[in-house]
């Protein structure tokens, strides 16, 4: 098995362009210093051999599976829909695609969040304690949130898509056991690292390396490096987490969101989801 990890969704494997100042400081690594003057075009070098990490990997992402990964909140609360019945979640990049599904379909949940809130005609939040089985059960969740359902959108082209967090960690290293090529996928905050997600991907990662997987690439080391040794690690990171304060000044309830967040492997299932 051979993992990779993409940082920031939507900046390409590693993190891309927005993640250059956090790449820029690991090893083998060097970042430009573009002054913006104007100056006399000049003849691109030739390009240089694929890094070890990207050599093999298929260019078909049907035979990749991805792990996408929002711990604050997004993974966490379809998992928890999932894990209480709901039969089906479709992510949608937009309010105006989730109403649009609704047109189409009136009996689906419209859920998620802009700015952690709920979006005004929606049925649900991005609150895990929303997701009961009396709201659920049976029900076709359609789902927009700031983050998360962006950075599932960005894995439609795999063929194995799977929701993971802190809350089900180690039975979505289990799912991955056959699999021989696997995205992390950290969803980030508004397009910005976001340490929760890096550190559940490292975790992951270092679950996988012991069972003899070879984790690759500038975005999977410093994932790695990050990742919490023990519960207590998790609920400290999680908890401490620039997103995680932002929630919990919110309120009570984002609070109580966030210290369900935090928790390791409150939930022994791992659920896939449409793209």
């Amino acid at each position: 098995m051979r993992v990779r990890v993409v940082l920031v969704s939507g900046a390409g494997e590693g993190g891309g362009d927005r993640f250059a100042a956090l790449n820029a400081t690991l090893p083998g690594r060097m970042s430009g210093t573009p002054d913006g003057s104007r100056r006399a075009a000049k003849r691109a070098p030739p390009p240089s051999p694929a890094p070890e990490s990207e050599r093999g990997w298929p260019r078909d992402e049907r035979r990749l599976a991805a792990v996408v990964i929002d711990v604050l909140r997004a993974t966490t609360t379809l998992t928890v829909a999932f894990a209480h019945g709901a039969r089906r979640v479709i992510p949608v990049a937009g309010i105006e695609q989730a109403f649009a599904w609704r047109a189409r379909e009136p009996g689906v949940l419209l859920c998620g969040e802009r700015e952690g809130l709920k979006v005004p005609g929606f049925d649900l939040g991005n609150s895990p304690e929303e997701y009961h089985a009396e709201a659920v059960v049976g029900r076709t969740v359609v789902f927009a949130s700031t983050n998360g359902s962006r950075a599932m959108l960005a894995c439609a082209g795999c063929g194995v898509r799977l929701l993971g967090a802190f809350v089900n960690a180690s039975v979505v290293v289990d799912a991955l056991k056959d699999r021989n090529y696997v995205r992390l996928q950290c969803a980030a905050k508004e397009g910005r690292f976001a340490l929760e997600d890096a550190a559940c991907a490292g975790w992951l990662c270092e679950a996988l390396a012991a069972r003899g997987a070879r984790i690759e690439g500038d975005g999977a080391r410093l994932a790695a490096a990050l990742a919490p040794r023990d519960t207590a690690a998790i609920h400290a990171l999680v908890q401490g987490s620039a997103h995680g304060r932002t929630l919990r000044a919110l309120g009570p309830a984002f609070a109580r969101d966030v210290e369900f967040c935090a928790g390791l492997d409150r939930i022994d299932r791992v659920f896939g989801f449409d793209a």
